[in-house]
């Protein structure tokens, strides 16, 4: 496992020192941090056109970020990925996510969102990244509970063409040596393991796609965040290390009332401010081989977001376990295999 880094979305601003990607880098090296996750929508961070096509122009960036004292971890297309899905109620809210020119315009909106994908892919391979970071996007979330009853098929329906959207998509990640990693999120078709799997057989198990793991989203769903790894540990290709916390009340729940984020039952938090067990999910992805970056998205209702980067970075370092070269019983000695017939009484 690689790390601590950290994602910038939550950070970049017209102020210093977050107003450009050396700022935001040197700052980010001065709290601790190794590396940095960089959305790719954010003309402060990088052009993500001219990444595709450049190499040069990739040196020069992944240089300055080293110059700063961070390596660029992964890019994300979080917005861009929305994009690629999305069901007309949602129109307007996510209209904003495309260039003003696209906006009322879902279709020419939707082509502008796969073609930033496939020059995400581009540049991921000039950077000499490995995975991404995206969004799936979302057609059939305004019926995720059953009320009125769902028509037999729809959810069918809906991730058959969720699949035919991405397909090409992760092929050409797939072209490009680069995993496609999904952030499994509430508003997002794909937001559990039920919904992933449905994903997986509309896409015939491509190989490309794969899991950002954030437990505060499962968290906040009820699920076990622990068990989720055991099971999709094979498909999991990047880590963002949030918090959160879950306290129903006899108001609200799971769906929060429609209440702010500082009042809802289920809130992000600063790391070690809420209550996800890191000891287990870094053990656990520690025991599967998980060797990519552990990224910290600072997300909270209540702390400073500079604090809580600066106590993040110490938080993800504490936790990160170096395997060991041997096993730890090795000096009371195995004996030799040659002899295990005779340990087992056979001779």
């Amino acid at each position: 496992m690689r790390g601590p880094a950290i994602f910038l979305a939550q950070f970049m601003s017209d102020s210093a020192p977050f107003d450009t990607l050396d700022n935001a880098a040197r700052w980010m090296a001065k709290a601790g941090y190794k590396g940095i996750q960089v959305p790719s929508n954010d003309p402060r961070c990088m052009d993500l056109a001219l990444a595709a096509e450049s190499q040069d122009y990739c040196d020069e960036l992944a240089g300055r970020c080293r110059e700063a004292g961070v390596e660029i971890s992964e890019l994300s297309t979080h917005l861009q990925g929305q994009l690629v899905a999305v069901h007309p109620a949602y129109d307007a809210a996510f209209d904003n996510f495309a260039p003003p020119e696209l906006r009322g315009k879902p279709a020419e909106r939707q082509a502008w969102a796969v073609d930033q994908l496939k020059l995400a892919a581009k540049a991921s391979r000039r950077l000499g990244l490995t995975a991404h970071a995206t969004f799936s996007g979302a057609l059939a979330w305004p019926y995720f509970y059953p009320w009125p009853q769902r028509p037999a098929g729809l959810v069918e329906e809906a991730f058959t063409e969720l699949g035919r959207r991405w397909r090409p998509i992760l092929d050409a990640f797939d072209e490009e040596g680069v995993d496609l990693c999904y952030e499994l999120h509430p508003g997002e078709d794909l937001h559990d393991g039920l919904t992933f799997e449905r994903f997986l057989d509309a896409v015939d198990g491509h190989s490309r796609a794969n899991i950002l793991y954030d437990p505060s989203h499962f968290v906040l769903q009820a699920m076990d965040y622990l068990q989720f790894i055991d099971i999709y540990h094979d498909r999991i290709k990047m880590f963002h290390v949030k918090d959160a916390e879950f306290n129903p009340t006899g108001r609200a729940g799971v769906y929060g009332g429609y209440a702010d984020w500082i009042d809802r039952p289920g809130r992000f938090r600063s790391l070690g401010d809420g209550q996800i067990d890191f000891t287990g999910i870094f053990s656990r992805l520690t025991q599967y081989g998980y060797d990519g970056w552990a990224v910290l998205e600072w997300e909270c209702c209540l702390k400073h977001p500079e604090d809580g980067a600066r106590e993040g970075a110490p938080f993800i370092a504490a936790h990160m376990i170096r395997r060991p070269e041997r096993a730890f019983d090795d000096f009371a000695g195995g004996g030799d295999p040659a002899n295990n017939k005779r340990w087992l009484g056979l001779t």
